[in-house]
């Protein structure tokens, strides 16, 4: 693992690889902020997921030797401001970035908590980006799309345990009426010869039915990382307990609690996989390839 900016512009540092650009913790000299961004190089593409709150964004890719404008492709994980907040500025500075998101990613939400509602939504510059995107730059996707031979998304995941949530009193009107199920929340993968690397951005679907259905999708494949927010904060001692049961099933080799995990979620899940829980960090980067084992 390293939390410390490579030096130099990075050049050949991140070929088949993916660097936390944005978490709520950071390396030496960078920034941290409650959000998360990854800068993913595989396959032979850039791709940007998720774009943080945004005032973190723009300064750790420039001291991590990120030319976000040089992205490919921009996706979010889904519509809340912690993960779509740059947006607008990443739209500018890469012209012929395509978009990948969910129709509901674009939807008002809010967090009511005691009858104090808080919008928690795409900010209004982000959403007027992606009204502005050109046609075949905007791709809605609601079902799992292959962005590459070995690189896809999601889409809608299946909600199928009975004890994964949403993990917070979300809701799409400001009265607390109407419950969001965060149907816009979903997943990259990319598919190695090691396993799979899979990256929430906060897993409101839930981190095991996200890893089970990205693993459906191909083949039952390994799981060689997890990397993301879990959003176990608010989660019970029950679905802390079963969580990491399963996810110890599943035997991955690595998993990165990244932004909204929450620390007593890490420790339960360091308590079930031992050294196989590395937390993240804005600086992290995560190397693999074709023919060599991954390794932090």
């Amino acid at each position: 693992m390293s939390v410390t900016p490579p030096a130099g512009n990075g050049a050949g540092l991140r070929a088949e690889s993916l660097t936390v650009l944005v978490d709520n913790r950071a390396g030496p000299g960078l920034v941290a902020e409650h959000g998360f961004s990854v800068w993913l190089e595989a396959q032979g593409q850039r791709i940007l997921f998720d774009t943080g709150q945004g005032t973190a964004l723009a300064a750790n890719a420039r001291a991590l030797g990120v030319d976000v404008g040089r992205c490919d492709v921009v996706v979010l994980s889904h519509g809340h401001y912690d993960h779509t907040g740059a947006l607008a500025d990443v739209l500018r500075s890469a012209p012929g970035a395509h978009l990948y998101c969910h129709p509901a990613s674009v939807r008002e939400r809010y967090s009511v908590r005691d009858g104090h509602a808080r919008y928690i939504g795409m900010p209004p510059a982000a959403r007027a980006a992606v009204a502005e995107l050109p046609a075949d730059r905007l791709h809605w996707v609601e079902r799992p799309v292959w962005l590459s031979e070995h690189i896809g998304l999601t889409g809608a995941i299946p909600r199928l345990t009975d004890y994964e949530d949403t993990g917070g009193p979300f809701f799409l009107d400001q009265f607390g009426s109407q419950e969001d199920p965060l149907a816009d929340d979903m997943a990259l993968w990319v598919r190695s010869e090691s396993g799979l690397i899979i990256c929430l951005g906060c897993g409101h679907a839930g981190v095991v039915n996200t890893v089970r259905y990205v693993r459906s999708l191909n083949d039952d494949a390994p799981v060689r990382a997890v990397i993301g927010g879990f959003h176990l904060g608010n989660a019970s001692a029950e679905r802390l307990a079963r969580t990491a049961a399963e996810l110890q099933s599943l035997n991955p080799h690595t998993v990165i609690p990244c932004h909204c995990t929450g620390e007593t979620a890490v420790a339960q899940l360091r308590r079930s996989l031992g050294a196989k829980v590395v937390p993240g960090a804005s600086g992290m980067i995560y190397r693999w390839s074709a023919s060599t084992a991954a390794s932090l």
